[in-house]
């Protein structure tokens, strides 16, 4: 009797594990398929990998849809915790290690201009817009917990679709400010969907407002400080311990593993992984990788590029594959145009909330500015905000968590939201990204000549800091006989703030961080140390 009962169990085990094998199987042999496919559309000037990707899922998606008579369109189930813990990382670190720190950082108040200040803006003028409108089109019973998550879910950009649009050497300035801005929106997206979860949308008062933004500035410096700390403490054991003179796995497996230790604590303490694993990142490239050996450098750099290239790929070919899923689209089969309306308002109230903070933000930031050329002209501005127009994995993430258990739902207005949020995120990556690149090249023609000069300033401080330490011995100088003012220091941090910023940064990196935590040129030459094995070779 028992024999009976453990023996269908036992095939049934079987027959799942055989149906996992195939369907890993068919997922692995899709991601060459898109390697292979976005290698041979690299020149193509409409295409880019991303948009290659989610094309293939649709096909694969119809395919399945066909085989299987219409029963399912996908061979894994989304989830969202395998999307913020074990693809999401991958991405932004490599993104904060691969930046370029003195572009990132020349231009950080405005990154977080556009990118804490600006979400809000977007966030409000979506919920608000939400709620003024779906109202009135009766689409399910929908409360006020879940528009202000519909804010949340449109206001996050999808920073990876836009890293592979824009390319950091030819166009560094709109790459610094769209990727940085990517990174601190998807953050601040996320906490803010995090803090509709907890607080009492019932009665908002002025008290929970000041909690709120306490929370959101409590969570982004304790972020900061855990990766940076994170960072620092792998280039200090890395410095002290010489793993490279036994064997260079070893640093490459510290690495990646404190890497990804620094995200998961972020998690485990309630705070941002993402701007934690970011800086952890930016600090690892400034300290950590110089105190390794050559062959571990070159290791860990096509690593970090290549798992987060496979997560990016994976992340796209899934989101098209899920776009036919049957069983959110059977429960909006009855009113497709209500459908098509609700994703067309969400899409109107993308273009009118990222046009809302971009434009003027843009002028309050040049206001800062006394060089022309760290202004962003207007053509500047029109490539930023439509290059942040495209909404991914985590408007697609954020969404499941808010209207979907399990990948599906039984509500109408929220399979509705699921269904808009799939739409919006297609429409976005494939039209919005297909035009980004030609919208580049036409507003900004003669861009490379103007950035080339920008990429040959020499990455040392003297070229930032040369007017700070000229004639430095006294507060005026000497130029054909005529006695020439020099700026305080207090007048030098108003009129140059982030050079001066910079140079006085640079002065305390070189006489107590890199001696203590390594980095380029201040990795002692001892026995058995990178240095010794960088010389032999």
């Amino acid at each position: 009797m028992v024999f009976d009962l453990v023996a269908p169990l036992g095939m049934a085990a079987a027959t799942s594990d055989h149906t996992s094998v195939v369907s890993i199987n068919l997922f692995v042999a899709l991601l060459c398929g898109c390697i292979v496919i976005g290698h041979l559309l690299e020149e193509n000037r409409w295409m880019n990998e991303s948009i290659t990707a989610l094309i293939i899922g649709l096909c694969t998606g119809i395919v399945i849809l066909l085989t299987t008579k219409g029963k399912s369109s996908h061979v894994l189930v989304f989830s969202e915790d395998l999307f913020f813990i074990y693809l999401l990382p991958p991405i932004i670190f490599n993104a904060g290690f691969q930046v370029k720190k003195k572009q990132f950082f020349r231009n950080f108040m405005t990154i977080m201009l556009f990118g804490a200040v600006g979400t809000l803006i977007s966030f409000f003028i979506i919920s608000f817009g939400a709620i003024a409108l779906f109202r009135k089109m009766d689409i399910g019973s929908l409360d006020i917990g879940d528009f202000l998550a519909i804010g949340a879910i449109f206001s996050a950009t999808d920073s990876v679709c836009t890293l592979q649009v824009l390319n950091q050497d030819e166009t560094p300035l709109l790459y610094s400010l769209v990727f940085g801005e990517g990174v601190v929106n998807d953050a601040t997206s996320v906490v803010l969907f995090n803090a509709i979860q907890n607080f009492d949308l019932v009665h908002i008062d002025a008290i929970i407002v000041f909690k709120f933004l306490s929370n959101f500035c409590y969570l982004f410096i304790t972020s900061t400080f855990l990766g940076a700390f994170s960072g620092l403490l792998s280039a200090y054991i890395i410095k002290k311990l010489y793993f490279g003179r036994h064997s260079t796995d070893r640093e490459v497996a510290l690495m990646i593993l404190m890497a990804y230790l620094s995200y998961m604590l972020a998690e485990l303490l309630d705070l941002s992984g993402i701007l934690t694993v970011f800086f952890c990142g930016i600090v690892m490239s400034h300290y950590t990788w110089h105190n390794v050996t050559e062959s571990s450098r070159v290791t860990t750099k096509h690593s970090f590029a290549t798992l987060s290239f496979i997560a990016e790929t994976f992340l796209f070919l899934y989101v098209g594959m899920d776009a036919l899923d049957i069983e959110k689209w059977k429960f909006v089969s009855g009113s497709p145009g209500k459908s098509v309306g609700v994703s067309s308002i969400l899409i109107g109230l993308v273009l009118i909330g990222r046009a809302a903070f971009v434009f003027p933000l843009s002028f309050l930031s040049n206001l800062t500015k006394k060089s022309p050329d760290e202004k962003i002209i207007f053509k500047q501005q029109i490539t930023i905000w439509w290059a942040g127009l495209m909404r991914g994995a985590v408007s697609m993430a954020l969404a499941y968590n808010q209207f979907a258990r399990s990948g599906h739902t039984q509500l109408r207005g929220n399979a509705i939201m699921i269904t808009s949020t799939i739409t919006v995120v297609l429409f976005s990556t494939v039209v919005f990204g297909l035009m980004t690149k030609p919208l580049v090249r036409l507003l900004l023609p003669h861009s490379a000549k103007h950035l080339s000069s920008i990429l040959s300033e020499p990455s040392t401080p003297k070229a930032l800091s040369c007017p700070l330490l000229e004639n430095r011995h006294g507060s005026e100088g000497e130029m054909g006989g005529q006695l020439i003012p020099r700026p305080t220091r207090l007048g030098m941090l108003l009129s140059k703030p982030t050079h001066t910023v910079h140079h006085y940064w640079r002065k305390f990196d070189d006489a107590f961080m890199r001696p203590m935590f390594g980095g380029r040129g201040f990795v002692p030459f001892v026995p058995g140390s990178p240095i010794e094995q960088d010389l032999h070779e």
